[in-house]
């Protein structure tokens, strides 16, 4: 199937109901983070059935997907590429993860950057350089900035910490709460794993840091010590 026959299929599989749901769960409202976003009505299961059905699919074919006006399309184009990156040599993993950072512009929900991050930018960049994490987060969209944290996943299930502890620190003023929780999420995972390192981190920060993302971080602390940060 090329990227019409696609774009049309996902059409005849809509919910108005599904899709009205979607437009408020995703903040698509003037002024908010999703703002102007258009929904088709399929659930999530549903697209990954289609994404296992029709992959591998030619990147032409995703690149134009990944453009689409309709947010479950631009979600299955990504879960799309994730899988021709799973499946990929070292060469074509380079031409994916250069095709995702160019259309970062249509990775711009929540979903689609936590379902594909840690997924394409992390294993991609897990013995290369970083800096375009940094830049990500320095200079990008609220979107950009979230790919950048949730692409530390990776490096965390590797026990390397580094770069999301820099990363959060580098964020603590940010203003979007969507970033909050981003980094609230990384930094507990990082205390799965070392939680002496995130006491560390909190001992230094937690003064400083939004509550949501400390809410995050401590989540699975005990809860004399999640009271503990808290109250401080």
């Amino acid at each position: 199937m090329n990227a019409a026959e696609i774009t049309a299929h996902f059409l005849e599989l809509g919910d108005i109901h599904i899709a009205r749901h979607a437009q408020g769960f995703f903040k698509t409202a003037p002024g908010e983070y999703g703002a102007g976003d258009r929904f088709i009505g399929i659930r999530v299961p549903v697209i990954r059935a289609r994404v296992k059905a029709l992959s591998p699919l030619p990147l032409d074919t995703i690149t134009k997907l990944i453009r689409s006006e309709f947010h479950e399309i631009r979600l299955f184009a990504t879960l799309a590429l994730v899988d021709n990156f799973n499946r990929a040599h070292e060469t074509g993993r380079e031409e994916i993860y250069q095709l995702y950072l160019a259309n970062h512009v249509f990775i711009n929900n929540w979903d689609i950057v936590d379902c594909s991050a840690h997924k394409i930018v992390g294993p991609y960049l897990l013995n290369r350089p970083r800096e375009t994490l940094y830049k990500l987060a320095g200079n990008g969209t609220l979107w950009q900035r979230r790919i950048a944290v949730i692409s530390c996943f990776t490096f965390i299930r590797h026990d390397d910490f580094d770069d999301i502890i820099r990363l959060s620190e580098k964020l603590l003023t940010d203003p979007e709460d969507l970033i909050h929780k981003a980094v609230g999420w990384m930094l507990r995972e990082v205390g799965k794993r070392d939680r002496a390192r995130l006491e560390a981190f909190l001992d230094q920060h937690n003064k400083q840091m939004p509550r949501v993302m400390l809410r995050y971080a401590i989540e699975k602390f005990p809860t004399e010590l999640r009271h503990h940060y808290m109250k401080k």
